[in-house]
């Protein structure tokens, strides 16, 4: 008999590399500053100063260093004022937290980093609500220990500046470069090929980073775009290689020059001069102008333009302020039970919830799950481990080794992550307490409590938390996707920017729900996981239709006005089919050459959600 479709979801681990740069940084920035204190004979300076270290490791990610520094600058930020808070009015806790916590989910309606910012505001009022030593003193150690794990993060910063994706990326263009110069010879052939295969690496790169991204980012959206402005250069480069002719050789030396400066995150240089070498070297010519004038973009002006924005539709939002009282009204029970329980160490009753019910960082049953079990388990680990009082020395080995072990629990498992960061945890606020077994104990008694209080108030008893949703927001990314179909394909400048940013935040939202909903025993997660496939298609139904416009603004003739209306109305009619519980109605499509990339892949997302067989994920492909 197989498992059910959300035990599944909870238990299985996502088939990411092990992030080693990541855990060494890690385990450096959490033991070094134990390790240092406790050979000056002050241990417990030095775990406040690893406290301090732990906001900015929950935070470190992989990607561009631009964005991991405003990422974890402002979660290093965020945790050093919720730790100043906490530390300060731990007297006035219940309300102090209650309000914070208020204010935590506001801001994460904001946006990813936004969000991960208030997650670190929470959490670490709470713990600072548990500390003992003098206030100031314990802050300044704190903010210590963030700036330093903040430099370890960021040391390489000037002398690598190309992560991963961007790195795909560019080798897309230096693959280019090479049909291009491989044009008219035998290795023409297997230089096609190997452009497919360097264009399924970039595309895989970049679905794997945004899949494990949580709520809103641009870095790598901006990146998708990117690569989706090869398009036109890659049909126009084909169509040299088919004809057996070959461009000029500056362009093959522009397309490896533009990839370069892609790696360190420079703006292009102006293509060559117009050709008058036929009408194939003309649209190369075009498509290379078109990235250019792109990436200039991307480097100044775009950054500011698609950044994240406070958007007071969001923070007004019915939404939004349900999941400000959830968190808030659970906050303030797992205060009031702590303390009428007398809980020796109440806080981590109230940090069990807030890691659990942060919003946007998953399904809610699934991480009370995985938070309960992992938390047993690490607490059998961490606390058993105190009990038997090793030497210190010891002790500081175990931290790093957890703490080493973080990054792999946060890309893998969210089960994972807690059964590493529990006893890391326990072994930090606890290390004076080592030798007493009533920790096991008590450390599984404040979670169960926690994981208690989520399970019941914010989720089995809150007004629609098991109702599915992703239907609804499916319908509705539908609807904002044919909005700016209609006005890209039309050549309508109007508003058309602002319709481009307002769908790709509708699919970036949309894989958040779903990735909440996906592992929930309830039919929400039933829904979530037939119509996972959609999204992939519904992303490259929209870079396809971004690319068409790009085509469209550097010069091209707008598609005809009933070709853009048809694919249009087959979007609106794919949400509405949704909204009816029913297979999309079949209609004629248009036959253009220019559209059929995005009339593929809404074929794709129809044939996904008439079901039952779910469709599988297409292959980029160049063209023959």
């Amino acid at each position: 008999m197989a498992a059910p479709h959300w035990l599944r979801g909870l238990l299985s681990q996502k088939p990411a590399p092990v992030p080693w740069k990541r855990g060494l940084r890690a385990a450096a920035s959490i033991a070094g500053p134990v390790a240092v204190g406790l050979a000056a004979g002050r241990i417990d300076l030095g775990v406040l100063v690893s406290l301090g270290a732990l906001c900015v490791v929950f935070a470190d990610i992989d990607g561009p260093y631009p964005y991991r520094f405003q990422r974890t600058g402002w979660a290093a930020f965020a945790g050093v004022v919720g730790y100043l808070v906490g530390a300060h009015l731990a007297s006035s806790a219940v309300w102090v937290l209650v309000l914070v916590a208020g204010v935590s989910a506001l801001v994460s309606a904001i946006g990813s980093t936004a969000s991960m910012a208030g997650l670190q505001l929470l959490v670490f009022a709470v713990l600072g609500t548990g500390q003992i030593a003098e206030p100031w003193l314990a802050v300044r150690c704190f903010g210590l220990g963030a700036a330093f794990a903040l430099v370890l993060s960021l040391a390489a910063w000037p002398v690598r500046g190309a992560a991963h994706e961007r790195a795909a990326v560019a080798a897309v263009y230096d693959q280019i470069a090479v049909m291009l110069a491989a044009s008219g010879t035998s290795a023409a052939r297997q230089a096609r090929r190997d452009l497919t295969d360097t264009l399924n690496t970039a595309y895989d790169a970049l679905f794997n980073v945004r899949s494990h991204l949580a709520g809103r980012d641009r870095s790598y959206r901006r990146l998708f775009v990117l690569l989706t402005e090869t398009t036109p250069v890659i049909e126009a480069a084909v169509a040299l290689v088919n004809a057996k002719k070959q461009a000029p050789p500056e362009y093959a030396t522009y397309l490896l020059d533009a990839a370069y400066r892609i790696r360190v995150r420079e703006p292009l240089a102006e293509p060559p001069s117009p050709p008058d070498e036929g009408r194939a070297v003309a649209q190369l010519h075009a498509g290379l102008r078109a990235v250019a004038e792109f990436r200039r973009g991307d480097h100044d002006t775009d950054r500011r333009q698609e950044g994240e924005r406070l958007d007071l539709r969001v923070l007004l939002g019915r939404r939004t302020w349900l999941v400000v009282l959830r968190l808030m009204l659970c906050v303030g029970l797992a205060v009031a039970v702590g303390r009428l329980l007398e809980l020796e160490h109440a806080y981590w009753v109230t940090l069990t919830v807030a890691i659990v019910l942060k919003p946007d960082f998953g399904s809610v049953f699934g991480r009370a799950v995985l938070r309960g079990i992992g938390t047993a388990i690490g607490v059998l680990l961490g606390a058993g481990v105190l009990a038997l009082a090793p030497p210190s020395w010891v002790l500081v080995g175990l931290m790093a080794v957890a703490a080493a072990a973080l990054p792999i629990g946060q890309v893998r498992n969210y089960g994972m992550f807690s059964t590493f960061v529990t006893p890391l945890v326990l072994v930090q606020l606890d290390i004076a307490q080592a030798g007493q077994w009533s920790l096991v104990g008590a450390r599984l008694l404040d979670t169960a409590i926690g994981c208690a209080i989520v399970l019941v108030v914010g989720y089995l008893l809150w007004p629609g938390a098991r109702r599915p949703r992703v239907g609804e927001d499916l319908a509705a990314t539908l609807d904002t996707i044919a909005d700016y179909l209609e006005h890209a394909l039309s050549g309508r400048t109007d508003e058309k920017s602002t319709l481009r940013r307002q769908a790709y935040r509708a699919l970036s939202d949309l894989r958040t729900a779903f990735q909440q909903s996906i592992v929930e025993p309830s039919a929400a997660g039933r829904q979530a996981a037939a119509w996972w496939p959609v999204i992939i298609g519904l992303e490259r139904l929209t870079d396809a239709v971004t690319g068409v416009a790009v085509a469209i603004d550097r010069g091209a003739d707008p598609v005809a006005d009933a070709d853009t209306k048809a694919v249009a109305a087959a979007v609106r009619e794919a949400g509405k089919a949704v909204r009816g519980e029913r297979a999309p109605k079949r209609a004629a499509l248009p036959d253009d050459d220019r559209l059929d990339r995005v009339v593929g892949e809404l074929t794709s997302v129809n044939a996904t959600l008439r079901g039952p067989v779910l469709a599988r994920g297409r292959r980029t492909r160049v063209p023959e």
